[in-house]
């Protein structure tokens, strides 16, 4: 069974003498405890052409020390990863395998580098005697696989413990450097050795001239084409909102090629659009039952107890349950079938060679300015018709409709912000508002369903339904005060001076 281990840790040149500088000068280092020395002898491996290395991302299989077997690791922040490790075996791990496949898909994973270390290892202990971080000196070979090209070097490298403040880094980096020790060119081991031994994984081209619709409409496709398959395996580790966010990438995507359709060609993009739909929705029922879940729990939570009539809870917790169990194996089914590498190898291809139309290499503010206004029209359209109906299930509907096209609206200004600039990001913020408040009038929506079908299920077994109905008013409620809102919160989305300050 893999296990996960955040990893916060920075890497220093060693030049000269090795041995670092007296630490207990650090505020809050007690003692310096040498640990002795541990081999290392690490395999790397990665697709023919580096997709791993190419995203920062590392597989690798080593033995020696306390944390022998198979590592993959994923970048966080600056000097932060996510280590997720399995038991030691002849082949990699299926668990691990599945982490990595959007970025592998079909590909062959061979070994690309082996490194072989001495590590000299110190732990850093405060006056209670608890581990504060370990600093290693590293004497590195690297041997560039199957090449066979040779490179050795010596780093210092300091790993904080588990539920340390960061900023103990800094402290230590400052001793570090005051006594002639820098941070290292190379964010890893495995950079190094690819810098020193051969290539380094090349980046994608950016298509289009550059300050065309073209480039920028593409420089926005290619950002959410990344999100997705970064956030696969967030989502296969069950990482808080990771779904959320990959739906989103999904959507934005899809609001791109609509938005952009004079730049992309429609007759290409929309069957890519297609399959975004498929798989956010596949993806979908996962996300809406956690807001769902979490709105319910919220609701009942701030009910007095004496209102709590029945086992509200427990029916809550059971009905979860279940149904984010389908939704979970719904989502990783999605995730693990062919239809899903086949879009991702599209939305390459389409990258590689897009489907540019003629105003693809007109100047960029123009074209995005003119297609943001057209979207902003477009939302503008659907809340006064839904404005200009009675109160009711007809006006429910037509205000889900004006959501999405608040969304829309939204994400074609998101993806003009870098050649509209302030303007764009204005919009933006004040769409979002919108879209914020239409969302918690939807959210309100779905929570009737819910309860009404919970009520249902209470009386039918002789249960109190009282509660049931009670949440179901408030929600009544809060629709309702959406819509009191909407009027102001448009009337600043929809001021005048904002789309004109779209044009130069």
């Amino acid at each position: 069974m893999a296990e996960t281990k955040r990893e916060i840790e920075r890497k220093y040149e060693a030049t000269g003498e090795t041995s670092p500088p007296d630490l207990t000068r650090v505020p809050g280092v007690s003692e310096v405890v040498d640990r002795g020395v541990t081999e290392l002898d690490a395999v790397y491996y990665d697709t023919p052409d580096l997709r791993l290395a190419a995203d920062a991302v590392t597989l690798r299989r080593r033995t020696g020390g306390s944390d022998a077997g198979w590592h993959v690791k994923f970048p966080v922040a600056a000097g932060a990863r996510d280590e997720i490790r399995a038991p030691l075996s002849d082949t990699l791990p299926d668990e691990l395998a599945g982490l990595l496949r959007s970025r592998v898909r079909d590909a062959e994973i061979v070994p690309a580098v082996r490194l072989r270390s001495a590590r000299d290892v110190r732990h850093l202990l405060d006056a209670d005697g608890a581990l504060l971080a370990e600093l290693s000196v590293d004497t590195v070979r690297a041997e560039r696989l199957p090449e066979g090209a040779v490179a050795t070097w010596t780093e210092i490298e300091v790993e904080l413990a588990d539920d340390i403040d960061p900023a103990l880094l800094d402290a230590v980096e400052k001793r570090l450097r005051k006594a002639g020790v820098h941070p290292s060119a190379s964010p890893s081991k495995l950079a190094r050795a690819l810098a020193e031994t051969g290539s380094e994984p090349q980046a994608a081209p950016t298509p289009g001239k550059p300050g065309t619709a073209g480039a920028a409409v593409l420089a926005y496709v290619r950002e959410q084409a990344d999100a997705i398959v970064a956030l696969d395996p967030a989502v296969r580790r069950d990482l808080p909102d990771a779904v959320h966010r990959l739906r989103v990438a999904c959507r934005r995507m899809r609001s791109a090629f609509k938005t952009y359709r004079k730049v992309l060609d429609r007759h290409v993009t929309d069957a890519v659009g297609d399959e975004l739909k498929w798989l956010a929705g596949e993806l979908g029922v996962a996300r809406d039952q956690e807001v769902l879940d979490a709105r319910l729990r919220a609701r009942v939570a701030d009910l007095p107890p004496a209102l709590a009539l029945g086992p509200v809870e427990a029916r809550l917790r059971r009905r979860d349950a279940a149904l984010a169990r389908n939704a979970r194996h719904q989502a990783l089914a999605a995730l693990d079938s062919a239809r899903y590498l086949t879009l991702l190898d599209t939305l390459d291809a389409l990258l590689a060679d897009p489907p540019l139309r003629k105003a693809a290499r007109r100047d960029a503010h123009p074209v995005l300015a003119r297609a943001v206004r057209k979207d902003h029209d477009r939302l503008r359209g659907r809340i006064e018709h839904a404005l200009s109906l009675t109160p009711g299930h007809e006006r429910d509907l037509a205000l889900h409709e004006a959501r999405k096209a608040a969304k829309r609206a939204r994400y074609a200004a998101d993806a003009a912000r870098p050649s509209l600039g302030k303007p764009a990001k204005r919009l933006s913020k004040r769409v979002k508002a919108v879209q914020s408040l239409l969302g918690e009038h939807q959210d309100a929506v779905v929570a009737r369903t819910a309860l009404r079908e919970f009520g249902i299920m209470a009386h039918g077994v002789g249960e109190s339904a009282f509660t049931w109905g009670l949440l179901y008013g408030r929600e009544e409620a809060a629709a309702d005060a959406a819509e009191r809102e909407l009027p102001g919160v448009w009337a600043r989305a929809s001021a005048p001076e904002l789309t004109a300050a779209l044009t130069r």
